[in-house]
C-alpha cells in the first residue's frame, strides 16, 4: 500500500497539510464530502499543490509532523510558489 503526504491550498490562501492511502479519492472528499476535514470543509474549494509518496505509514506520518512544522514560506517553496 501506498502513503501519501499532501497539502493543499484553500479558497482563503492558508495551506493544510494531511496524509492518506487514496489521493485523488481524499482531495474529492476536502472539496464535496461531509467526511471533509474540519479546517477545509469551510475553506472550500481547496486544490492539490503537493503530494509525496511512501511505503509505509510510519513514513508518511512522521514526513507530515515535519511538514506541519515549517513556515509558511518554507512550504510554499516545497511546493514551487516562491
Amino acid at each position: 500500500m501506498t502513503y501519501y503526504v499532501y497539502i493543499l491550498e484553500c479558497a482563503d490562501k492558508t495551506l493544510y497539510t494531511g496524509y492518506t492511502t487514496d489521493l485523488d479519492k481524499r482531495v474529492i472528499a476536502h472539496n464535496t464530502a461531509k467526511t471533509a476535514a474540519k479546517y477545509t470543509k469551510v475553506r472550500r474549494p481547496v486544490r492539490l499543490l503537493y503530494s509525496e509518496a511512501f511505503a509505509t505509514k510510519s513514513e508518511a506520518l512522521k514526513r507530515e509532523w515535519a511538514i506541519k512544522k515549517i513556515p509558511r514560506e518554507e512550504k510554499l517553496v516545497l511546493v514551487g510558489l516562491r
